[in-house]
Parts: C-alpha cells; sequence; structure tokens
C-alpha cells in the first residue's frame, strides 16, 4: 500500500484531546450566512448579534394575581383597608390610581401609573367593596419593572451561538421574527466496501447492509451539517480517488467510513496519497483506533472506522470539534456523570476504552452501571439497548466492580 505524504511508518496513537483538538484545528468556519424565520432556526448558529430593540418585559407590569396599590398608602405596623377602585387585565390600557385604594390587577397586566406594589390575592381578604391588607408588606412587591430582564440596547445572543428552543422564545420576546445564519456546513458522506449492499435492495451472497450512512446523516444533522449522500465507494484505489475528488469539490468537509485501517483491502488512505496528505491517522481509542484525518484536494476529510460502534464513538470525539468549528460555535463540552460499576473489567492499557451500559437507580443515590453483553464493534444493538458509555482512562488501573467511573450519556453526544 502506498504510503500517504507526512506520514512515517508506525505513528503513535493521539489521545482522545489531541485528536479532536488537531482535526478542529484543520477545518475553518464557513463563508455564508442566510436569513431564516424563527421556525425554522432551531440548532442554527447565529451569524451575528442579537441587540435587544426594546426593553423585556416592554412595561412595567404584575407578576402575580392581585391587588395594584401605592405603597405610601399602607399602615405601618398594621392592616390596611382600602377600597377597591377598579380592575385592569393584561392587553388593558390601565386607569392611573389617583386616590387612595387598589385596582384589582392580573398577572401581565400594566401596572396603572402611581401604583408602585402588589399585594397576591391570597394575602388579602374582601369586605364588601374594601380589602383588607396584611403588615408586613414591602414597595415594590410582586412588581416587573420595565426593561427588567432586558435593557434596550443590550446583546441577548451573541455570534457564533448555536440556537436553542428557549433563545428562540427570547428572540420572540424581543421582537424577532427572523435571524442572520451562518451557512450550514456541506459534508460529503460516503461508506466503502465491496460488501455493502443498499437497503431495501436484494442483498448479495457474503454482504450486509449499509447502515452506517444511515447512522452518519442523522449524527450530522443534529450536530448541525447539511449531510450530501454520495452512497457507496467499491475498493477500487482509482474510483475511490476520482469520487473523492469529485466531493471535495463540492463540500467543505469529505467523510467515509471504512477502508482507514492496515488492511489489504483498506483501500481509502491508499485513495488519498495521489490527493493529499493525512495529520494522523491512529487515535488511542476503543472502539475506533483507526481515524484518518486530513485534506483530500485541499478540503478536510475525516475517514471514520467501519464497524458502526466505533463510527459512533469516533464521531463523538473527532467529527464533532470539525462540525463545531466549520459551523463557527464552540463545541459542547462533555459533561459526564458518576456511576457505580456493577461489573469489573480488564481492558488493554494504552487506550480510552468506552462501554456501552444501562443504568439503574443505586442504593445510595449513584446509577449502577450495567455493561451491555454485545461488545463487539460491530453490535448496533449493544448502542439501542444501552443508556451511554461508561469511559474507562488509559492511565488508571482495572476497573473494578463497585468503583466510581464517568459516564455519558447519548443524549449528550448527540448535538
Amino acid at each position: 500500500m502506498a504510503r500517504l505524504k507526512g506520514i512515517g511508518p508506525g505513528p503513535a496513537p493521539l489521545s482522545v484531546e489531541e485528536a479532536g483538538e488537531r482535526a478542529a484545528a484543520l477545518v475553518a468556519p464557513v463563508a455564508g450566512t442566510q436569513t431564516l424565520p424563527l421556525s425554522q432556526a432551531d440548532g442554527r448558529v447565529l451569524a451575528e448579534d442579537i441587540l435587544a430593540g426594546l426593553p423585556l418585559p416592554p412595561f412595567a407590569n404584575s407578576a402575580v394575581d392581585g391587588y395594584a396599590l401605592r405603597f405610601d398608602d399602607l399602615a405601618m405596623g398594621a392592616e390596611t383597608r382600602l377600597p377597591v377602585l377598579g380592575r385592569v387585565a393584561a392587553g388593558e390600557a390601565a386607569g392611573a390610581l389617583a386616590a387612595p385604594g387598589v385596582l384589582r390587577i392580573f398577572t401581565g397586566a400594566p401596572m396603572p401609573p402611581g401604583a408602585d406594589t402588589v399585594v397576591m390575592q391570597e394575602d388579602v381578604r374582601r369586605d364588601g367593596d374594601l380589602v383588607v391588607l396584611p403588615p408586613g408588606l414591602r414597595r415594590g412587591d410582586n412588581l416587573r419593572p420595565a426593561g427588567e430582564d432586558v435593557a434596550p440596547g443590550e446583546r441577548v445572543l451573541a455570534a457564533g451561538h448555536r440556537l436553542r428552543p428557549q433563545d428562540l422564545g427570547l428572540l420572540a420576546a424581543i421582537g424577532h421574527d427572523q435571524v442572520i445564519l451562518r451557512r450550514r456546513p456541506r459534508v460529503a458522506l460516503f461508506s466503502t466496501g465491496d460488501e455493502l449492499t443498499e437497503p431495501g435492495r436484494a442483498l448479495q451472497p457474503a454482504g450486509i447492509y449499509d447502515a452506517n450512512r444511515a447512522l452518519l446523516r442523522a449524527l450530522l444533522t443534529r450536530a448541525g451539517a447539511e449531510p450530501v449522500d454520495l452512497g457507496i465507494l467499491r475498493d477500487d484505489r482509482d474510483s475511490l480517488a476520482v469520487r473523492l475528488a469529485e466531493a471535495a469539490r463540492d463540500c467543505d468537509l469529505v467523510i467515509t467510513s471504512g477502508g482507514v485501517s492496515v488492511g489489504e483491502e483498506d483501500h481509502v488512505k491508499a485513495a488519498l496519497s495521489t490527493l493529499g496528505t493525512l495529520d494522523f491517522w491512529r487515535v488511542a481509542i476503543k472502539p475506533g483506533k483507526p481515524v484518518a484525518v486530513g485534506m483530500v484536494a485541499g478540503t478536510p476529510f475525516l475517514g471514520l472506522p467501519g464497524n458502526p460502534v466505533a463510527v459512533f464513538v469516533t464521531f463523538a470525539f473527532v467529527a464533532r470539534p470539525m462540525l463545531a468549528r466549520l459551523a463557527g460555535t464552540a463545541c459542547p463540552p462533555l459533561e459526564r456523570l458518576p456511576v457505580r460499576l456493577g461489573f469489573s473489567h480488564h481492558g488493554k492499557p494504552g487506550r480510552r476504552e468506552f462501554l456501552r451500559v444501562s443504568l439503574a437507580p443505586g442504593a445510595d443515590g449513584v446509577p449502577l452501571a450495567r455493561k451491555h453483553p454485545g461488545e463487539g464493534a460491530g453490535s448496533l444493538v449493544s448502542l439501542v439497548q444501552s443508556d451511554g458509555l461508561v469511559e474507562l482512562a488509559e492511565d488508571l488501573p482495572p476497573a473494578e466492580e463497585g468503583s466510581i467511573r464517568p459516564f455519558l450519556p447519548y443524549a449528550a453526544l448527540l448535538n
């Protein structure tokens, strides 16, 4: 097999962190923006800062259902009896509170001019046309002043922020119906291998259906990219090189699965030798040691392993940082949760290992992790029937039953 430019024999595997950092360093944010309505902006990345054009709330209003009053009309240290002079509901213009008394007011209704305090309806007694107010009230109780949440001109969201549902609610609250967003990175996606068959077609003898593209399409979409599905590449070096070069011209990143190991039938690295350079191709991770990262015809390239579980794991730690950088945003940090192992595991030292586990309630409040029996890197069922990954560091002693180790829920790996 031909050597790739810049790669010597037997390069030392990179750590998981080094691989993610070096992969991200090879790419730059994509150029181009588009304007979309809020209804289509969830998960997209802002191209510019968002400044508030009005205060939020836009006017002083009541935080509760109750009675609006002037604090100075209250007796100090004793109950106060005041007449009910009217009412104001949400959406109504409030008349001034011109005389000692109260106005019945509802949540979100504008504060009447002159009133500065609201007492909750549960804390008063009605006595005909009067209310009896308790002692101990404070000036400004239950009043939401204009601009309490957001002041006019304040930056509410920064360029590079990936929008979430709560962000879209805030944008709507300050009057935005559309936003300027970064273009989604276009990612060319191939699977490789003569053994692969498209789902829905007749399966050939010794063939398997291609599961990796279905998995990767969904992972790319959740990561904010635009997958460009280019099908299955057969195990032929020359045709691989042609297809990879074509993909590189039209996309911001090229991803393949399979063909990046050291076997005689792993042709992707060989095809790349005529097209570009490889930054690294081994990571100290299990599953997923063979991961190729480099450039193909001037476009960043990521070659993932062929086994589906290895694809899933290496995507989480190598592809996610690349895609975040391309999208012009920060890669969300992975928050690890402590769990207690319900098994022992003595893995091979020198590689970060990720085990598929399911969680059960623990007697001491720490969740109990049980390892899935399907440990192979090709077991998609193990991903479906588990809750996440237990992380076993490469520099720690063997994991014993009852020990505490970090856990990564799948939900944390899918954004």
